[in-house]
């Protein structure tokens, strides 16, 4: 049985992927609707009107008494709450409300709820493939993937959901059976105040929560958590008690828990410090579940890694190729470059740039001068990125992705990476980050 009134009227706004979950969920419910959007023709318009031809749509800009004449407003996660017209209703006592809101009023299974400025995807897929592998009936999806409403169901076990911020902005209460906030780094500053704003919409994912798992080597991941809540740590240090980490024992590396060695970090198929902490984590999240031990590691030693981060391409010259596309942000980036930076005995060529969304590229420095024997820079923020780094490494611009690939290869030496990792968004030269990827990959591909 639902948990939604039928006696209110409510307004998706926003006609993309989960405001189409939206409009199918509140259909299936046969509750009053409607829909607006700020865009002339949204994505999802033409689908809506064959389907839900009697379902009152409104595109442009924002009328505020169509807004008020609902009791809750179902608002997209690309829609900043503090557009005008939003705050204008608020004010006047309508709720503003979301997609994950609506699916944990009404889910009857455990959620695993996973946020992160950076590996939300991986550490999500991670826990959904012991989940499959421990012989769970689970859903995945959220953030990444199937939108949450698309999942409901009676026959599921164990939901995995992966959680942005923007989501989180407009969940009240999410109540799942384990909670974490994987990292964070500064990211989508175009759209907070700053980092403390960008902090307390993450921790939101917190309210409600019966378990949480923190980074323990990044305080802003940790709650504040009341007395007797179940808390478990992750960490690439030596664990303690409820706590995962790595520990060293004769010149070999462990995966660990507490005092017990689950198993050696060189079996791990994905490379890099930061996807030993991506393991750790999702080692984590699935005990706090339930999950035995044998699964979860079964599935560790096979899972390959996502595509578009810190995916391996192939090797030319003796130098590998990685495609990381998916750091849009610098703390993504910085992930890729110290993860594998530190793993490997020669240097990093860089490739970075593209729409920075108001960042601070000054954290990359040390880094970079670490770890890079150059950088190779494209897109509109090209210049900022040089100013941070300074003279920290040699530093080629270039116009291409093709360019950046042609001058990537003649810098490295043998026993070099070149990584595309570039801590921006890719909306000034791309469609989105996936095709940058797969134009990285193709070109490198056709290398000779």
């Amino acid at each position: 049985m639902s948990l939604i009134a039928s006696d209110h009227f409510r307004i998706v706004v926003g006609l993309g992927k989960s405001g189409m979950s939206l409009v199918r969920f509140l259909a299936q419910q046969g509750v009053s609707f409607a829909v607006a959007d700020t865009r002339d023709n949204p994505p999802e318009l033409a689908t809506l009107r064959r389907d839900y031809p009697q379902v009152d749509v409104r595109c442009g800009e924002l009328d505020v008494e169509f807004l008020c004449r609902a009791d809750e407003l179902y608002v997209s996660p690309g829609l900043a709450l503090a557009t005008p017209a939003l705050q204008a209703a608020a004010a006047r006592g309508v709720k503003l409300s979301g997609d994950i809101d609506l699916f944990a009023r009404n889910v009857k299974a455990p959620i695993v709820a996973i946020s992160g400025s950076n590996a939300k995807s991986t550490v999500t897929t991670l826990v959904g493939e012991m989940a499959v592998a421990a012989g769970k009936r689970v859903a995945v999806g959220g953030n990444l993937g199937t939108p949450a409403l698309d999942l409901l169901s009676d026959d599921v076990e164990l939901y995995v959901m992966e959680l942005s911020s923007f989501q989180l902005e407009t969940t009240h209460q999410l109540g799942a059976e384990v909670a974490t906030v994987l990292n964070i780094s500064e990211d989508h500053m175009d759209r907070y105040t700053g980092l403390p704003a960008y902090h307390l919409a993450k921790h939101r994912i917190f309210r409600g929560a019966r378990q949480v798992v923190f980074n323990r080597q990044d305080a802003l991941t940790r709650p504040l958590v009341g007395e007797g809540l179940p808390c478990w740590s992750f960490g690439l240090s030596a664990p303690d008690f409820k706590a995962f980490g790595v520990r060293e024992e004769q010149g070999e590396k462990y995966l660990a828990f507490g005092l017990q060695n689950l198993m050696p970090v060189r079996e791990l198929k994905i490379r890099g410090a930061h996807n030993q902490a991506n393991a750790l984590a999702a080692l984590a999240l699935g005990h706090a579940v339930g999950l035995p031990f044998d699964a979860m590691l079964t599935s560790l030693r096979s899972f390959a890694g996502l595509e578009h981060r810190c995916q391996w391409v192939r090797e030319l010259d003796g130098v590998s190729y990685y495609n990381d596309s998916k750091a849009t942000n610098v703390g993504a980036a910085l992930a890729a470059i110290d993860g594998l930076g530190s793993d490997m005995h020669g240097q990093l060529i860089l490739i970075a740039g593209g729409d920075g969304k108001g960042a601070d590229f000054s954290g990359l420095r040390a880094s970079v001068a670490k770890y890079c024997r150059a950088v190779v820079l494209m897109g509109r923020d090209a210049g900022l990125i040089a100013d941070a780094l300074g003279d920290a490494v040699p530093l080629v611009r270039v116009s291409t992705l093709d360019e950046a690939i042609a001058q990537s290869r003649s810098l490295a030496c043998a026993g070099d990476a070149v990584l595309l990792s570039p801590a921006c968004a890719s909306f000034d030269m791309f469609k989105n980050y996936e095709e940058r990827g797969h134009l990285f990959a193709r070109a490198v591909g056709a290398l000779a």
